[in-house]
């Protein structure tokens, strides 16, 4: 949540020397620039993913491309409430003009919005751990069905998890210490969006890359070995880029966690411009996590760079197989001719009964 100051509260509520110990933005006008062109580009580049992502998720009937349609989903939505309500309009243009109910009720949506695009990454890693570790169960559970519930059950936990938050306190205007109510917000706050989901991503990663490590020392002997050492290689991008957007929200909301702990235990925004600073470059580290994923895709997936290379050049070809039902019917008839080959092969290689060679003799 980007927590700049503003002017909800009428000035006679504030004394004088509140407002003369308050510390100075030293970035001045860098971060409107920076969120406007941050905007501007995350935005269009965001709705370009999800073009492509669900080109790919009908094409393919994968269970990963839901999961990062809603991702990148959650992070329109965030950089939307986020960026564009809660910090340029409400920060930036308006000012003393936003009522304080609307004020918290778009902290409110901020919330929701930022936990829905974190945690839409934990099925995400959830079922990259079973597809690599029990690819058996994988094939039972993962389905594009089964995702979109566990999906649309993940966005209403985070719409719920962001009402407590309707009173959350700016940072920048409250002089005062944090009470209790402050303490548990923060608290609550930093453990669903960085504690909670990087213990999981740390977890289950590990298994991954030690799984990963297992398979390759595994000698490739039997036909049975050949194929489950195929699945790594199959899954070895997809892995990659599971690897790299965890890893890239880890580094980004790091700072943010620190500096809001910080003001918590030891000295204010509200009063020290070095810490007003790190917690001005702290958001904008975090909210660059939202524009990020689309390069990181690009990058790493060689379908989703042919997926956004047709979106781009207007190549709308069919999403569905043109025949599905011939080959439905095809892959029948060679399952049959296969069996009745079999059957066959069987009959000339049994030797003749006693009896049948002298009938025929």
């Amino acid at each position: 949540m980007i927590d700049w100051p503003n002017g909800t509260v009428p000035s006679q509520w504030e004394d004088e020397s509140s407002a003369q110990e308050r510390s100075e933005c030293v970035l001045a006008y860098i971060p409107v620039v920076y969120y406007s062109t941050l905007l501007c580009v995350g935005v269009p580049v965001n709705i370009l993913t999800l073009v492509a992502l669900y080109r790919l998720s009908v094409r393919t009937q994968k269970a990963l491309y839901v999961y990062l349609l809603a991702l990148t989903g959650s992070d329109i939505l965030s950089q939307l409430f986020i960026i564009f309500v809660g910090f340029l309009l409400e920060t930036a243009m308006f000012h003393r003009d936003v009522p304080v109910l609307l004020l918290r009720s778009v902290s409110m949506m901020e919330f929701s919005a930022n936990h829905a695009s974190i945690w839409a990454t934990v099925p995400l890693t959830v079922d990259r751990y079973v597809a690599l570790c029990h690819p058996l169960l994988h094939r039972q559970i993962s389905y594009p069905a089964r995702a979109r519930r566990i999906i649309a059950v993940v966005l209403i936990l985070a719409l719920v998890s962001g009402v407590p938050f309707f009173w959350w306190s700016d940072m920048w205007r409250v002089n005062r210490a944090p009470n209790n109510l402050d303490t548990a917000l923060i608290w609550t706050h930093v453990t669903i969006i960085y504690f909670l989901p990087c213990c999981i991503f740390l977890v289950l990663n590990s298994l991954i890359i030690l799984r990963l490590r297992k398979r390759q020392r595994q000698p490739m002997c039997q036909d049975e070995s050949r194929q489950q050492l195929a699945v790594p290689g199959k899954l070895g991008k997809t892995t990659a880029m599971l690897l790299a957007v965890t890893s890239v929200f880890a580094v980004l909301w790091a700072p943010r966690t620190a500096v809001v702990l910080y003001h918590l235990y030891v000295y204010s925004v509200h009063n020290d411009w070095r810490v007003h600073l790190a917690y001005d470059l702290a958001n904008m580290l975090a909210m660059l996590n939202t524009a990020v994923n689309f390069f990181l895709y690009c990058f790493v997936s060689k379908p989703f760079r042919a997926a956004v290379r047709d979106v781009l050049l207007f190549r709308w070809g069919p999403l569905h197989p043109r025949h599905p039902l011939h080959h439905q019917r095809t892959a029948a008839n060679a399952s049959t001719s296969s069996v009745f080959s079999s059957k066959r092969s069987q009959r000339e290689v049994t030797p003749l009964s006693p009896k049948r060679c002298m009938a025929t003799g």
